[in-house]
């Protein structure tokens, strides 16, 4: 996969995860953005360069380096997150501040809690629809 073409699916899926989280669980307007949600999944399952098994989030969290920036304040380096999270991370984090060296710390925290906080409403969602149908 291009890093353009996994950069539009990370920013459709931002995009649409956004947009999802306005709604409750069975609202109509859910289910084209659902849909778009379960063709991006089967796109990322389709790509066979991130190996055999996607890699879940606590297990990218555990690879990402943090080191202590000459300012005191922790650092990510970006280049220790594997992708697609890298790329995710950068979708979320477009527009947030960070110092030369990479991205803040906590920003990459706050990233993963709400990653999780979204992956749970989507899977919410998820449900809602399979008892409507």
């Amino acid at each position: 996969m291009t890093c353009n073409a996994l950069r539009e699916r990370e920013k459709t899926r931002r995009r649409v995860l956004w947009a999802l989280a306005c709604l409750h669980p069975a609202d109509s307007n859910a289910s084209d953005l659902l849909a778009i949600l379960d063709d991006l999944d089967d796109q990322e399952r389709n790509v066979t360069s991130y190996g055999d098994k996607p890699l879940k989030l606590i297990e990218v969290g555990n690879s990402v380096s943090v080191i202590r920036h000459n300012s005191g304040i922790d650092i990510i380096l970006e280049q220790t997150i594997p992708q697609p999270w890298r790329e995710r991370f950068h979708q979320a984090s477009i527009g947030s501040t960070r110092v030369a060296g990479g991205p803040y710390a906590t920003d990459w925290n706050k990233f993963s809690t709400e990653w999780e906080a979204e992956m749970w409403h989507l899977e919410t969602h998820r449900a809602a629809r399979h008892k409507l149908e």
